[in-house]
């Protein structure tokens, strides 16, 4: 299996971190035009509580996040990628996302621009955009599928068809611009079977990475009010390893594995409590599901 730091080790010749941006973007599923209430599991931050602060220029952003890495770097060769988390990072008008897009890419530090993204937020003007910032530096466009399920897409509102994302995966694979896909595993209803269905279809897409994330029940969503009244339910750390094994089973080693758990804000997290010892976790994944000795 390739996993992502690896990966980013043998292509860019030094260990690379992420920045987590943020580009005051929105939401279709929260400004009116799919909905108001985004995805179910959504928090208010829009899945970006670990971005910096919007009102700060990308470079300024850019120089904080290196600030909050340094002590855990020292003085050891690094880079970054630019990665816009929070909400919807396509969606905005063009001449906004030329100027935020550029001013990330020219940070002479950043080796790559990640941006988490919708599907049915990809115009050909946006398409077109990305194509000429993937020609300066590597652009990743990072897709929320969640699953393949359309049962599950629309308890958890997502807002467009698997036909959408198929579309999106194509036109942007054509580009020569590197695809990554989010798939959550826990998704109330869904079996084992279900979960790795979604892994295999995404694998047998081309994209060129995917990350797979644990269900988190977080404070102020609607997720949540269906967890308190005892309508939903959570895995068990045994149950979530156990998933995860069979769904790197399913991964080629073409694919870059991004991510392998995630990380609910503590202050949001409601369930699954577990998830919060982040270092328990990573070494339970590293020595039973990657079979990495014992995980140190």
């Amino acid at each position: 299996m390739l996993l992502l730091n690896d990966h980013l080790k043998a292509r860019f010749g030094c260990k690379v971190y992420k920045i987590a941006l943020n580009g005051n973007f929105t939401c279709p599923n929260r400004d009116g035009t799919l909905g108001t209430g985004g995805c179910i599991f959504c928090s208010a931050g829009g899945s970006g509580e670990f971005a910096s602060d919007p009102a700060l220029s990308v470079s300024d952003q850019i120089e904080e996040g290196k600030a909050l890495l340094k002590d855990k770097i020292g003085d050891r060769e690094c880079k970054y990628i630019a990665y816009f988390q929070a909400y919807t990072g396509t969606y905005a008008p063009i001449g906004r996302l030329k100027a935020l897009y550029t001013e990330a890419v020219e940070h002479p530090d950043i080796v790559a621009l990640s941006i988490a993204t919708r599907p049915d937020c990809l115009s050909d003007e946006v398409l077109e955009l990305l194509s000429r910032i993937n020609d300066i530096k590597p652009v990743w466009v990072e897709l929320g599928l969640q699953t393949i399920h359309e049962r599950t897409a629309d308890y958890i509102r997502r807002g467009y068809g698997l036909n959408v994302y198929d579309e999106a995966v194509k036109k942007l694979s054509d580009r020569g611009i590197e695809v990554i896909t989010h798939v959550i595993l826990g998704l109330p209803g869904e079996s084992l079977s279900d979960m790795t269905e979604t892994v295999k279809y995404v694998c047998n897409s081309p994209v060129s990475g995917i990350k797979l994330q644990l269900l988190h029940v977080l404070k102020g969503t609607d997720l949540a009010r269906e967890y308190e009244e005892g309508r939903v339910r959570v895995l068990s750390e045994d149950e979530y390893i156990d998933i995860l094994k069979e769904c790197v089973k399913i991964i080629p080693e073409r694919i870059v594995i991004h991510r392998l758990t995630g990380d609910g804000d503590k202050k949001l997290l409601i369930a699954p409590l577990w998830s919060a010892d982040k270092k328990h976790v990573r070494n339970r994944i590293q020595k039973e599901v990657l079979n990495y000795g014992d995980g140190k």
